[in-house]
């Protein structure tokens, strides 16, 4: 039950990313750095923005309401729970994916060498 509502919910949000999402899905599908990325993926109960399996990386892409306690919180139970299972979490918000572009995938880059 609660990956079928988990499934919807990837779908909508394959269908309407956010500005930054987009971005970012631009430049990592087709594997554009060398390895292969999924976005909005099911993992366990969470849905991360985007992963590349083979080297257990996500990208998280927050937007304004990730400044919040309650979701700063909310998000470092996710990290911890992904990172339990061998997952590194990056995090950039929609604001560095739209303005420094360049430094974003380099990080990305950076995370995948050190990860394969």
């Amino acid at each position: 039950m609660v990956y079928e509502l988990l499934k919807e919910n990837a779908k909508y949000s394959r269908a309407h990313p956010t500005q930054a999402e987009a971005i970012m899905w631009q430049l990592l599908k087709e594997k554009q750095l060398g390895i292969s990325f999924r976005r909005q993926h099911i993992i366990g109960e969470y849905i991360v923005d985007f992963v590349c399996l083979e080297c257990k990386l996500v990208v998280e892409i927050d937007g304004g309401y990730h400044a919040t306690l309650q979701q700063q919180e909310n998000d470092m139970l996710r990290t911890q729970w992904l990172n339990n299972y061998g997952f590194n979490v990056i995090r950039f918000t929609n604001e560095e994916v739209i303005n420094t572009t360049e430094t974003v995938i380099k990080r990305i880059k950076e995370n995948i060498n050190g990860r394969t």
